[in-house]
């Protein structure tokens, strides 16, 4: 559904604004697209940008081509903006904007809670606390976790046995002043399950505890840095209120986040989900040349879970984060330099 900047002034309580819900709770209309190209005066504008921040649905601006200047005002307001120039980080140039939004709208409508709930989520924690905004995460993840979206993926997806147990899921070793740690399941591309977690989490609160330790090197053993959570994992914890208390405090991202300045991450080969949502918590993230990034989680009516809708939106803005993740695509290691999700690119050795 597109709407002018008229009608978007108009959506908060408006005729404009139709109901966010449908008779049987779902939501039926899950992204709006908003004409850029269209003339608006600048009161219009002001109570346009207000009725963004406040949208139950999420907001995507197109231009046909650069962002027009009298509506620059309102685009940090939207979710998205789509133009066919760049117009900084709250936007995202494509060749042809109208195809891209068709297929942000497909992924928005194949799973619309999961894509509000990623909108509300990156809406709300753009200005928290890291620890904060990673309890706002987990808190949606695990509500998400109880939804028809994520059931319906699993059916799916069907039954599948636990992965056997690893002799050193993750190992360590002191070199002078550096720790050097390297996720050691290259069998599975180093799935972030539970067995990697919490080594993982050992070997960096042995860096929290030990000063002389000036820096950390963060890797992976065999073809992949990290390939996101171990989905044979996915759905099996106890209950959903274990699943947030595990994933807060006992991951590794408030972890990595408070080693930040000393982390030093060295990704290659497909760094899937966790495999970018936990590096880019570090000072220093080093791709090789053919590394791709890619966001998964809203095809399975989820949001990243692993600190990604905190850790990534701080190094590329909440508006090209709801991008990668609602289009699932990937993104490869030369782009995620010019957005500033890796901090150089350069030929990466596995482990």
């Amino acid at each position: 559904m597109r709407i002018s900047l008229s009608e978007l002034a108009d959506l908060a309580g408006g005729a404009a604004d139709p109901p966010p819900l449908d008779g049987t709770g779902r939501v039926p209309e899950p992204l709006l697209a908003v004409d850029l190209d269209a003339a608006a005066s600048p009161a219009t504008l002001v109570r346009a940008a207000s009725a963004a921040r406040a949208a139950d649905r999420l907001l995507v601006g197109v231009a046909s081509g650069a962002v027009p200047e009298k509506v620059a005002g309102l685009v940090p307001a939207l979710d998205l903006t789509l133009a066919a120039e760049d117009g900084g980080r709250a936007c995202v140039a494509v060749p042809d904007p109208e195809r891209e939004l068709r297929a942000l709208e497909r992924a928005a409508h194949a799973n619309p809670q999961a894509a509000v709930v990623l909108g509300q989520v990156l809406r709300a924690s753009e200005h928290l606390p890291v620890d904060a905004a990673l309890d706002v995460e987990s808190l949606a993840y695990s509500t998400l976790l109880g939804g028809a979206e994520f059931r319906r993926w699993l059916e799916e997806r069907g039954p599948r046995p636990l992965p056997p147990e690893s002799a050193e899921p993750v190992l360590a070793r002191r070199e002078g002043d550096r720790l050097l740690i390297t996720l050691n399941r290259p069998e599975r591309r180093n799935a972030y399950g539970r067995q990697v977690r919490d080594a993982l989490v050992d070997a960096l609160r042995v860096a929290l505890l030990d000063d002389g330790i000036a820096r950390v090197v963060l890797g992976g053993a065999g073809p992949s840095f990290c390939s996101g959570g171990d989905l044979d994992e996915f759905g099996t914890a106890p209950d959903l209120a274990t699943a947030h208390f595990i994933r807060t405090r006992a991951g590794a991202g408030r972890l990595l986040h408070r080693l930040g300045p000393r982390v030093e991450a060295r990704v290659h080969g497909a760094c899937v989900g966790a495999g970018i949502e936990l590096p880019a918590f570090a000072a220093t993230v080093v791709a090789d040349p053919e590394t791709v990034f890619r966001l998964p989680e809203v095809g399975m009516g989820l949001i990243p879970g692993a600190g990604g809708t905190v850790s990534i939106p701080r190094r590329i803005g909440r508006w090209r984060t709801l991008h990668l993740a609602l289009t699932g695509r990937p993104l490869p290691a030369p782009a995620a330099l010019a957005w500033g999700l890796v901090d150089r690119v350069e030929p990466v050795s596995p482990g």
